[in-house]
């Protein structure tokens, strides 16, 4: 499936050139080293991204008091990685592949998590020296001296027989693995899958070809079905699954040594969403974003046929540069289903437009490639609005929605100035003068930053009159490996959208406009207002009542809740929820289910799911909450104040268009306050 010798000639000379890249420059493919561009050169052994971001803003403020949103970005080029993943990691277990030699005034320890070789397998892992000591040391790795700093960390490469010696004294790696004899293993489930096979100290073992990926939880996957791999002759654990609307089913196994042993599981369907007419979409996932590997359209065909994920919108996007990952093969299937598309898996390319100050979004759906992909790096201007990349997406025939909108949670009664972060990031900035002017479709509530802000701001949104449809975005990378959730499998937050019809982008795209979805962290959640489900609006009179109804599904939810633009009306243990209200004035209602951090779960603050609204509109007219609707004109006064002090604009007329853009919505917003 998408063997690479059959891609167009482009995308072959596309994929040729991001490898040369990861081979000249490492996992940042020689990008802008920017902040989250210097992450990308701990994602392999830092998991937990604000404690890297701890660490490192640690080391800009130790070296640079008082230093400015500006100047940190800056300063932040300068640091030394080595001693910040060594911080990050402090007090935490060491990741399987980093062991750590301690150089402390007591002598030199090694420490490390012993890994399971077969034998004859050859074996490279990274050796973190880790020093103590209030001078320098000499550290000499197969012959190649380099000064370890006093109280500083280097990281290099290492084999079982590499000879390493501080200051001339040898020291001995013996505890980096521990052989095992070799033995086969055939995994086979009936149908594509996601597997997991597991042995001492957390080991993955992978097919021959596949790449050695860790999901959220670290744990190794590949996907696929009937496959054998090498592995040790020892205790292992087999899991697979198969996305989620199914369970996981798991075996212990102790291969023969020298033979071939035979697993056959079958996950457990939870649910089955396509056979109610809904489909399941991941609006946001990489093929390639920089990263420790480079991605391909066999993986992604794999990946989504493995997660059984119906809907995969596969963006094309810059990282810190000009350079767009992935545009040649939009250009060449802009408009058309990718090659392993079928009846119940579709597959297109689409856009990460991006802009470090006004936020990101995604697109889907476009007949045509765009003309612009980003605005604001490298020192160019944040010009124009994201507003125009909008308009033309959207004349191409793109469904909009903004991605990973917010970062940090707030309460629900916070100011809009909670939302305003300072400093550049993706913040979806733009998202409350968009929706005002009808520019966007939808707010992935879902996403790997915080759900909880980006909820809050969306019921914000929906309560001042704007019609959004939630979805759901994981940002998941296939040319990473290790990347925390974002080198999980596609899918595993998702957006469904109900269509009346057979699976189409067309009729995907529609139903994502006419608001008739819901997003999930893995629960299925179902939202009916007298039989009318997410989308639908009623036109009721002051005074009606109502029968509202919540259902779900999966084993991670520990609430269910009702909410009304004036927050929860009712509340309840999962299964089935009810409530009847009565209709005194425009409103709307959604259903949200929650739970803590569960196996099925990858998002770091546990399960949620989300529905799109039923609108309750009382004699033609729609919801518009005061509060709400001063919440966002006060949003928009710290947008403009952040876009006068922190755009770079050479010229008032720039400046200008944000601000006329800004006082269009603002003229919106105004028109719904009562008069």
């Amino acid at each position: 499936m998408c063997d690479e010798h059959d891609l167009p000639p482009a995308v072959r000379r596309a994929l040729a050139d991001y490898r040369r890249l990861l081979a000249e420059h490492g996992p940042t493919w020689g990008e802008d080293p920017i902040t989250y561009v210097r992450q990308i050169e701990a994602d392999a052994f830092v998991r937990d991204e604000h404690r890297f971001f701890l660490a490192l803003l640690e080391k800009v403020f130790a070296r640079y008091p008082g230093a400015s949103a500006e100047e940190i970005e800056e300063r932040v080029r300068d640091m030394d990685l080595q001693e910040v993943i060594r911080d990050a990691l402090a007090g935490r277990e060491l990741p399987d592949n980093l062991a750590a030699l301690r150089i402390t005034p007591d002598g030199v320890r090694l420490e490390a998590r012993a890994q399971t070789v077969l034998e004859g397998e050859w074996f490279r892992t990274t050796l973190m020296a880790d020093s103590a000591l209030d001078r320098p040391v000499t550290l000499t790795v197969d012959g190649a001296a380099r000064e370890l700093a006093a109280g500083g960390a280097l990281l290099v490469p290492v084999t079982p027989a590499s000879v390493v010696a501080v200051d001339g004294r040898t020291v001995g790696l013996g505890g980096l693995v521990r052989s095992a004899p070799a033995a086969r293993l055939r995994v086979r489930a009936g149908f594509p899958c996601r597997w997991s096979v597991i042995g001492e100290n957390g080991r993955g073992w992978y097919p021959e070809g596949a790449q050695p990926r860790r999901d959220g939880h670290r744990d190794p996957y590949f996907h696929g079905d009937d496959l054998v791999l090498d592995v040790p002759a020892e205790p292992l654990t087999v899991r697979v699954t198969r996305g989620m609307e199914y369970d996981t089913a798991e075996a212990e196994v102790i291969p023969e040594p020298g033979r071939e042993t035979l697993v056959e599981l079958t996950p457990r369907r939870l649910y089955d969403a396509a056979a109610r007419g809904w489909y399941g979409g991941d609006m946001h996932v990489h093929m390639n974003w920089t990263g420790d590997t480079v991605g391909t359209p066999a993986q992604a065909a794999a990946a989504q046929h493995g997660e059984d994920l119906h809907v995969l919108n596969l963006v094309a996007g810059n990282v810190a540069s000009e350079r767009v990952y992935d545009r040649e093969a939009l250009e060449h299937w802009a408009g058309r289903d990718l090659p392993w598309s079928d009846a119940t898996h579709l597959a297109r390319l689409g856009v990460e437009y991006r802009s470090d100050l006004l936020g990101h979004f995604y697109a889907f759906g476009m007949h045509t490639p765009p003309t612009r992909y980003h605005t604001g790096f490298l020192g160019t201007a944040d010009w124009p609005p994201n507003a125009e990349a909008c308009r033309e997406l959207r004349g191409l025939g793109a469904v909009l929605g903004y991605s990973h909108p917010f970062h940090v949670p707030f309460d629900e009664d916070a100011p809009p100035a909670a939302a305003l972060t300072e400093g550049r990031n993706c913040s979806a900035r733009e998202i409350v003068s968009g929706a005002a002017l009808g520019l966007v479709d939808s707010l992935d509530v879902l996403n790997h930053s915080s759900i909880q802000a980006t909820a809050t701001v969306y019921r914000h949104l929906v309560g001042a009159g704007n019609r959004l449809a939630v979805t759901a975005g994981t940002d998941t990378m296939l040319s990473f490996n290790r990347r925390s959730s974002q080198s999980g499998p596609p899918g595993w937050e998702r957006v469904y959208a109900r269509l009346d019809g057979p699976l189409t982008a067309a009729a995907f795209a529609d139903a994502i406009r006419a608001g008739r979805t819901f997003a999930t962290t893995g629960p299925w959640l179902e939202l009916e207002v007298d039989g009318h489900g997410p989308g639908d609006a009623l036109d009721r009179a002051p005074g009606d009542r109502v029968t509202v109804t919540a259902r779900c599904v999966g084993p991670e939810v520990r609430g269910l809740e009702l909410r009304t633009a004036d927050g929860v009306v009712a509340e309840g243990p999962p299964g089935e929820l009810t409530a009847e209200l009565t209709v005194d004035a425009p409103t709307y209602v959604v259903a949200v289910a929650s739970g803590p951090a569960h196996p099925r779960t990858f998002h770091y603050s546990g399960a949620y799911a989300h529905t799109s609204p039923v609108y309750l509109d009382v004699a033609g007219r729609h919801v518009a909450r005061p509060a709400d609707v001063r919440w966002c004109l006060d949003y928009l006064d710290g947008l403009e104040t952040m876009i006068r002090e922190h755009a770079r604009l050479d010229g008032e007329r720039r400046l200008t268009d944000h601000l006329d853009l800004l006082d269009a919505a603002r003229a919106v917003y105004r028109a719904r306050l009562p008069r």
